[in-house]
């Protein structure tokens, strides 16, 4: 079962006490850094190092194939990413369990929806989502510049692509500081 699914059914169920959710987890990475590493033998290990929105790095087990001659970039990097993305959702939520312990552990209104870290709005929701798909698109396209197909394009074409990322890339720290400007809003 995968994380889309698990969140399906907590909602499915009811579900409405703070939690840590896949998109507020997504919406939390910043940046994601792949650091490769050939050894001796020939074997490739990739690390994703996933910054958060606080600026705080996070990495999990890296990605190796047994046999060298298996090795794929986009399928290393994949898996990479999702062993860091597994190390960053213990760390949200002892983040999450603070705030509510901050707070004081008050309860939440009677109906209110809850992704992340606190209630959200409707609006709020929507620049959350917004910016969780427009992290994984850059994600994509990040994976997409380091294959040889992207090699293999011209020089304009990779500068295109490059500008691309950059503007994604802001545009997704301008979403993120508007979320964390939520907070005080939403508790």
């Amino acid at each position: 079962m995968n994380d889309q699914a698990i969140e399906q059914e907590i909602q499915a169920k009811g579900k409405t006490a703070p939690r840590v959710t896949p998109d507020a987890l997504m919406a939390n990475i910043q940046h994601i850094e792949t650091v490769k590493h050939v050894t001796q033998s020939g074997q490739v290990l990739r690390w994703a190092v996933l910054i958060t929105q606080s600026g705080f790095a996070v990495v999990g087990k890296p990605s190796v194939a047994v046999s060298p001659e298996n090795d794929d970039a986009e399928i290393g990097e994949q898996v990479a990413f999702e062993n860091s993305r597994t190390e960053l959702w213990p760390l949200m939520g002892y983040a999450l369990k603070q705030q509510l312990h901050e707070q004081g552990n008050r309860p939440p209104a009677p109906g209110a929806a809850h992704h992340g870290y606190s209630a959200m709005q409707p609006h709020q929701q929507r620049v959350v989502d917004e910016k969780a798909e427009l992290d994984e698109r850059l994600r994509k396209l990040m994976t997409f510049t380091i294959t040889p197909t992207f090699a293999g394009l011209d020089e304009a074409e990779r500068n295109r692509l490059a500008r691309q990322a950059e503007t994604m890339a802001k545009y997704s720290e301008i979403l993120g500081a508007r979320i964390a400007a939520f907070a005080p809003a939403a508790q």
